[in-house]
């Protein structure tokens, strides 16, 4: 059978692609540096033939359309409590989130310049259905947006009940670029940390399932990715002059990776490094690690909230309470 014939979805070898890419923390700095950009952790046989490309994208296509039917259960269960309470009724049955609690899904993800957020926004939440996408990109903040604190404007970009939400960078750039370019002081970016942790874990409390993504890339890759937008014209709206500023200062980006992922790991918000050189390999990846997580919720369609039978009689009666 071809790659691109492949009907069924061959999961991780050695156990769920979690336990491969969880972080090593006890609370310190990660070692990024005993990351290997380029391997692929828990990549099955299946993967590793000549068409390693083909297989991982129909694999990432069969993964997407199961994600995109737990994306439909969980909009379902938010709609059916809405429904709920604006008739001041109790839901009747549904599973896993359906009871009560307005689930949503947050994946965060963040890496070096050229590091491939863009693509694994395009290649794995674009699989899902884009009604039920809420995606979101945070760059320098506003005038308005420095005016608060720096949570504020991630409050506000949070996905509604219901949704998947995709950061692209997010609250950790100011644990990032704010420690390299002291763009705030040592004991401001500091603190953030604790701020961090306490954030997650209101949104985890609140109903909302976080998975933190670092897409982590070798300074030899992004520069092959630097020289194609450089020759690309098509390319060349991706790139800025800043890129070259921010890839001088690799090593304290590194630093500061290692110290945020380290102090802000945490069981209900946990960190993943996924190697990104391999583009198909951390499309693969990443898209387990959502296939892996919405089947932890132990989702479902939430039962009718009105008597099945008589409805159908009205509608064969024509409507109304005949």
């Amino acid at each position: 059978m071809r790659a691109d014939e492949e009907t069924e979805i061959v999961v991780p070898a050695g156990g769920p692609v979690r336990r491969w890419l969880r972080v090593a923390s006890d609370g310190g700095p990660v070692d990024l540096g005993a990351v290997d950009p380029r391997s692929t952790p828990g990549l099955p046989a299946a993967g590793e033939g000549k068409e390693r490309k083909l297989w991982a994208r129909r694999q990432v296509e069969l993964i997407g359309a199961g994600l995109a039917r737990q994306q439909e259960m969980l909009f379902a269960t938010a709609a059916a409590g809405a429904h709920a309470a604006q008739a001041s009724t109790p839901t009747r049955g549904g599973a896993g989130l359906g009871r009560g609690r307005p689930g949503r899904l947050l994946l965060v993800l963040q890496a070096m310049d050229c590091g491939g957020k863009d693509g694994t926004v395009k290649r794995v939440a674009g699989a899902m259905n884009p009604l039920g996408l809420h995606i979101r990109s945070f760059g320098p903040p506003t005038r308005q947006e420095l005016r608060h604190d720096f949570l504020w404007r991630i409050r506000r970009a949070l996905p509604p009940p219901g949704y998947v939400g995709v950061f692209n960078r997010s609250h950790y750039e100011d644990v990032l670029v704010a420690r390299v370019d002291a763009l705030v002081p040592e004991r401001t970016w500091r603190s953030r940390y604790d701020q961090i942790n306490a954030f997650e874990r209101e949104l985890v409390d609140g109903g909302v399932t976080v998975v933190k993504v670092m897409l982590h890339i070798s300074p030899q890759e992004q520069a092959r990715r630097l020289a194609q937008r450089l020759t690309d014209p098509t390319k060349h709206w991706k790139y800025q002059p800043s890129d070259l500023d921010s890839r001088a200062r690799w090593d304290d980006y590194q630093a500061a990776y290692a110290e945020a992922l380290g102090r802000c790991d945490t069981d209900a918000a946990p960190w993943f490094v996924v190697p990104a050189d391999r583009k198909w390999y951390r499309d693969w990846a990443v898209a387990h690690l959502l296939r892996e997580t919405f089947e932890g919720l132990d989702l479902g369609y939430p039962a009718a909230g009105f008597d099945v039978e008589r409805e159908l009689r009205r509608l064969a009666s024509g409507g109304g309470d005949g």
